[in-house]
């Protein structure tokens, strides 16, 4: 067993939130190396994940901060409105207008954003290769395809074992390696959550009418389905079933989804059309008892898988790998180890909170409109419309999902670390 102790920080899992806090540690000064089980390379295939994610503006500054909008600006797709809508029938136009939406503008809180959009609908394949050619240029050595198989935590190293036979030591291990984590099992964190029992349907299709900008959000009582507008005006979508019909529709032949598709849809944006193949993602909750422990920090859906009705979980881990790496940035140059558990009580303390609620929130979220009880419903529909009715309490959750809420890191607020 050979052993590396020339890395500051080992990060398990080399994925969105993975890749962005190696940046950012290493535009920080420290010496970060990841770990991962896929080739690189495989990462960038668009068969690899047909998801696209909805970048809170807040995020999107973080990695413009660290270099990364030459490569993104010409994929990320503005979100200039949101249309949240309640509904019992298939179909985003059907049943004629009513009281009950919502309706999120950029233009309301220009003043405070800085002029920026809500957010960017960004394809994860074009994430993953923008920040694998940033890797790349950076020099940060990646380790894959090689899978953790365990982890020792000591005094003052922590020992990640690979399952090639290589040792690597650090002052400090990340568990970034997804809901799996060996990272997280080797620390002895446990996780709580559940199962949702509904799966997300994922498509890209070609629209024949312009989206302008605008993401919908349409509500049924098997879940939530959404219209994410993308690039070349196209959008995706995110189609939320029972396990089910899930999987009726990833067997079913194209003429039968685009069937499906064309009912769900409706027609107010026109013909719609399947570009590429289509994507199942099982849907859960998981959350870490702790996001820490000696030598170890957890990040991204290690620490927490949300459900993907309001588009935060990518945007959770990329305000973690902010936080996470301005406090061990902050702590090495004050001199401080930065695998102790003062440091790493820090980044705890600076996320448990916001992430604790936001899953919460979204698990509520989830059970109050997968449901079609007619009280329920009303009562929903009510808070809906008197919300839309108050701009204050509209444009504050039109910063809470701009990410630009509470105590921001630096690099979330577009400065360098």
């Amino acid at each position: 067993m050979t052993k590396s102790t020339q890395a500051d920080v080992i990060i398990a899992g080399a994925g969105m939130a993975g890749a962005t806090l190696a940046l950012a540690l290493h535009r920080g000064g420290l010496k970060p190396v990841l770990v991962d089980p896929v080739p690189f390379d495989a990462q960038l295939a668009p068969a690899f994940d047909g998801r696209a994610s909805a970048i809170a503006y807040a995020a999107y500054r973080q990695w413009r901060a660290l270099g990364l909008g030459p490569a993104f600006d010409p994929h990320a797709q503005p979100i200039e409105q949101i249309l949240v809508t309640d509904g019992r029938t298939p179909g985003a136009s059907t049943g004629g207008p009513t009281p009950f939406f919502l309706r999120f503008d950029s233009a309301e809180i220009a003043d405070r954003s800085e002029g920026e959009p809500l957010g960017y609908l960004l394809e994860n394949r074009r994430t993953r290769a923008g920040l694998a050619q940033a890797i790349q240029d950076a020099g940060i050595e990646v380790i894959a395809p090689v899978r953790v198989t365990g982890a020792a935590f000591g005094p003052r190293l922590a020992t990640v074992t690979l399952a090639d036979g290589r040792a690597l030591s650090a002052p400090l291990v990340v568990g970034a390696e997804g809901r799996g984590s060996v990272i997280r099992e080797a620390a002895g964190i446990g996780v709580i959550g559940w199962a949702y029992r509904q799966t997300g349907v994922v498509a890209t299709v070609r629209l024949e009418r312009p989206h302008e900008g605008v993401a919908h959000e349409y509500f049924l009582p098997g879940g939530p389905f959404a219209i994410l507008p993308l690039t070349d005006n196209r959008a995706s979508l995110v189609w939320t079933e029972s396990t089910a019909r899930a999987d009726a529709l990833k067997a079913a032949r194209p003429e039968v989804f685009q069937a499906h598709l064309e009912r769900r849809f409706g027609e107010f944006l026109g013909e719609v059309r399947v570009e590429g193949p289509v994507f199942t993602y099982p849907l859960s909750l998981q959350l870490a008892e702790r996001f820490t422990a000696p030598r170890t920090a957890l990040l991204g859906d290690a620490a927490h898988g949300v459900h993907p009705i309001a588009g935060q979980g990518l945007n959770l881990g990329l305000k973690g790998a902010a936080a996470l790496a301005e406090t061990l940035v902050d702590a090495a140059r004050l001199g401080e180890d930065i695998g102790s558990e003062v440091v790493l009580e820090r980044y705890a303390a600076w996320r448990r909170f916001d992430t604790v609620t936001l899953s919460a929130g979204m698990d509520a979220f989830v059970r109050l409109f997968s449901n079609d009880n007619p009280l329920v419903r009303l009562a929903r529909g009510v808070g809906m419309a008197a919300v839309n009715r108050i701009g204050p309490a509209r444009r504050f959750f039109m910063h809470e999902a701009g990410g630009a809420v509470g105590d921001l890191p630096r690099l979330l607020r577009g400065e360098a670390l």
